[in-house]
């Protein structure tokens, strides 16, 4: 894994996986204090008795949002800091899909590919990851989505090749 790079080497990475977390382990300390952040107080969630006897996962599992919101974590934890970031922002995504039920107890990690990567204006740099989440034992993957961030950096610092 990269520990830093410069503005002028994130074109290179188009393509590439850049990065792979370490293991999260999400307990039902983290998926109740996410109910209580989000006012989501589904049983499937927060009522460990009632998810084993009513639904075919044997217990609770997380939001799908929780997940989702753990690729924060994972992006500091693995990827390459940029030399000349000022500062970094959610842009948003384009596309997610919740594909597998992450249980209480289990481990999660992420994995992040380059896919785009474009200067908008002087002083932004838009970065495209395709971003995985996996669970440790399973072959189905808990998410996939393609994430948009941007970099800011002071526009001297803008490399003249690109």
């Amino acid at each position: 894994m990269l520990q830093e790079i410069s503005l002028s080497d994130v074109k290179a990475l188009v393509g590439k996986e850049i990065g792979v977390s370490d293991w999260i382990t999400v307990t039902q300390n983290t998926i109740d204090s996410f109910a209580k952040a989000t006012g989501d107080f589904q049983f499937i969630h927060v009522d460990p008795v009632r998810a084993a006897a009513e639904t075919p996962f044997g217990g609770t599992i997380a939001h799908g949002f929780l997940s989702l919101s753990l690729l924060s974590a994972m992006n500091y934890n693995c990827l390459p800091k940029i030399r000349e970031l000022t500062v970094g922002i959610n842009y948003g995504f384009d596309k997610v899909r919740f594909m597998a039920p992450v249980k209480s107890g289990a481990r999660v990690r992420g994995r992040f590919t380059v896919a785009d990567a474009r200067f908008r204006g002087a002083g932004m740099l838009m970065i495209t990851y395709d971003t995985t989440v996996e669970i440790e034992g399973q072959a189905k993957l808990a998410l996939s989505a393609t994430w948009q961030t941007i970099i800011q950096f002071d526009p001297k610092d803008r490399p003249a090749n690109v």
